[in-house]
């Protein structure tokens, strides 16, 4: 019997160096706990910080909880994701935009999804970018991406 492919799960904000790469972090620390097969990756809508590691501030947040980030570097999302991935999750309602500004077809439209609806369903509550706040703010992203993966993770159980 041919085993489930894996769930792709793509994590996008504005440059992934603070929101996306956090949420990647978090996933794939689930996805090993719960040992799903699923895979993670992050990318942003801009370009402004392509091939850069995380913000510094990230990768001390994700540290304290037990997460190692620093192998990440930043990529754009491209139309190509459409076909990579079965689940993308954006941070805010502007990254949503212009992801779904790409989209092709209705199929890749769905794919689309606000990652704190997860917890606040239809809510479409923004993650903040923490990038001009100080360590409280990246420590309540981390709270609030933790709590959504968390129920990605139980969608995913669930499949």
């Amino acid at each position: 019997m041919e085993e489930n492919p894996k769930t792709k799960i793509l994590m996008v904000c504005l440059g992934n160096i603070c929101r996306s790469p956090l949420a990647e972090g978090i996933m794939r620390q689930k996805i090993e706990e719960r040992n799903l097969h699923a895979d993670v990756r992050s990318s942003g809508t801009s370009s402004y910080h392509e091939s850069e590691p995380a913000d510094p501030r990230t990768i001390s947040t994700a540290r304290r909880h037990g997460l190692d980030i620093t192998r990440h570097r930043a990529s754009q999302f491209a139309i190509k994701d459409f076909d990579r991935y079965d689940m993308i999750f954006v941070m805010d309602k502007s990254n949503y935009q212009n992801v779904v500004r790409l989209a092709r077809n209705d199929n890749d439209r769905r794919k689309v999804r606000m990652i704190m609806n997860m917890t606040t369903a239809g809510k479409n509550t923004d993650v903040p970018d923490p990038y001009y706040s100080g360590s409280d703010g990246f420590e309540l992203v981390y709270s609030m991406l933790d709590e959504a993966c968390d129920k990605i993770a139980d969608e995913i159980e669930k499949r």
